[in-house]
């Protein structure tokens, strides 16, 4: 067991937490019985956009790929997936891919871990086909504050497995995961796209998404600096996995990932403002096909763009950029409009917007992934006026039965959680009986309140 200090942020005094790199599960047990009065937190591969995985004064356990349980394993037959909590995606999917199978359910990058996933019950572009990845998990091993080991899933223990599922890491540490594996007959995908004219056009197209079964996989590129007959214009990327017919040639399950460019080094803060974004931006609308154009791309290509790009963040210079992601029932798209309006009028121009139409919601209390429209944007840190903006956003996403996503907040004020999550006073109960002595504990939390009544 490895013990260093990791940087932290905050207002407060803290500015750092222990670390500790646990080499099997008696190690786990040891630093959370121990842990002191600022918590502990697992930590997987530390790529959410906000403070989930930093406690800063406290205690962080950073989980190896490794197994500190049970070992990874892949059921060639049934698709069953056993996966330690710190394996990533990338690490699955460099094994699963060959041998004719793809995670059940992926976001925008597959630098995520398995236990993240389930902490954050991420969802993909599948999301109003096949669900988030909770609905895909037959069990989980999790250790609790006592030190003790459970096993959970929607049978067993069920209430305790859907707090745990989108509970941000605030119920326990998840040591291993068994899930659902999709079967594919090749490493490419199907692709069909669209480019669409204004915001009336891009929900047109995207409303029937998935309802015939021929959409697995559907997102929208929104153009956020467009004004005029062309707000919210966008690209539309529609497809599913292709057969070993489509895909041709002999290596049809080849699969490569391999990051092909980096970011420079040093970027300066204004590269990525409202002019240059929005030539990137037309350049982009007008490159889409005006027609549907169907081609054939590979699994990185469609599902991981940016994976692509080493640092791609460093775009944004030191000043960082915020990524605000939320969600409004299918009903309220004159809230969108409202929202994709009051961004393009202020000029607040963002380098990645993106559109996904949700399904149903699942059974965990605090999952985000909700029926309706979720629009994620990347933003400069350092724009005049987007605190207000955002704050004004925030009300009228709330106003309208919406709510954001915990993963990647760095901004909403702790009673946003309690109107966009109705059944947090439910997730609080059972977090309290998993965690009686509330050793579970994170800047997130803090920040939000999440491990308080009212």
């Amino acid at each position: 067991m490895t013990k260093q200090r990791l940087s932290g942020w905050g207002r407060t005094a803290w500015t750092v937490a222990d670390t500790v790199s646990p080499a099997d599960e008696t190690e786990v047990r040891g630093t959370v019985v121990s842990a002191g009065s600022r918590g502990v937190i697992a930590r997987g591969l530390g790529r959410s956009y906000g403070a989930a995985a930093q406690n800063a004064g406290g205690q962080v356990l950073l989980m190896p790929g490794t197994a500190v349980g049970r070992p990874y394993s892949l059921d060639q037959t049934s698709g069953n997936v056993t996966a330690p909590a710190g394996m990533s995606l990338d690490d699955i999917l460099k094994d699963s891919v060959p041998r004719g199978w793809f995670v059940p359910v992926t976001p925008g990058t597959r630098f995520v871990t398995v236990g993240g996933a389930v902490a954050s019950d991420i969802h993909g572009k599948n999301h109003h086909f096949d669900g988030s990845f909770g609905q895909h998990v037959l069990s989980m091993r999790v250790m609790l504050s006592s030190g003790d080991v459970v096993n959970l899933s929607p049978r067993e223990n069920a209430a305790w497995f859907w707090a745990t599922v989108g509970g941000m890491g605030l119920t326990g540490v998840i040591l291993d995961v068994d899930f659902r594996m999709l079967p594919v007959e090749s490493s490419r995908v199907r692709v069909e796209t669209e480019r669409l004219a204004d915001f009336d056009a891009v929900v047109a197209a995207m409303s029937t998404d998935g309802d015939d079964g021929t959409y697995r996989y559907s997102v929208s590129w929104v153009d956020l600096v467009a004004t005029g007959k062309a707000t919210g214009r966008g690209v539309l990327t529609r497809g599913d996995h292709a057969t070993a017919s489509e895909a041709g040639g002999k290596e049809v399950l080849a699969y490569d990932p391999k990051v092909r460019v980096a970011a420079p080094p040093w970027v300066p803060n204004q590269l990525l403002n409202k002019f240059s974004i929005k030539a990137f931006n037309e350049l982009w609308f007008r490159k889409a096909p005006a027609r549907r154009h169907v081609g054939i791309e590979s699994i990185p290509t469609f599902f991981h763009p940016l994976d692509g790009v080493r640092s791609w963040n460093t775009l944004y210079g030191v000043q960082g950029f915020i990524q605000y992601q939320f969600i409004v029932p299918l009903g309220e798209v004159e809230i969108l409009r409202r929202v994709i309006e009051a961004f393009a009028g202020q000029g607040v121009a963002s380098f990645l917007a993106v559109l996904k139409r949700m399904g149903p919601s699942n059974e965990a209390p605090m999952s985000f992934p909700t029926e309706g429209w979720t629009l994620t944007l990347d933003m400069a840190a350092g724009i005049k006026g987007l605190p207000e903006l955002l704050a004004r956003v925030d009300g009228m996403v709330l106003d309208a039965g919406g709510r954001h996503y915990l993963a990647k907040d760095s901004h909403v004020a702790p009673q946003a959680v309690r109107l966009g999550y109705p059944r947090f006073a439910e997730w609080l109960d059972v977090r309290d009986e998993m965690d009686p002595g509330r050793k579970w504990n994170s800047d997130l939390a803090r920040r939000l309140s999440l491990l308080e009544r009212g």
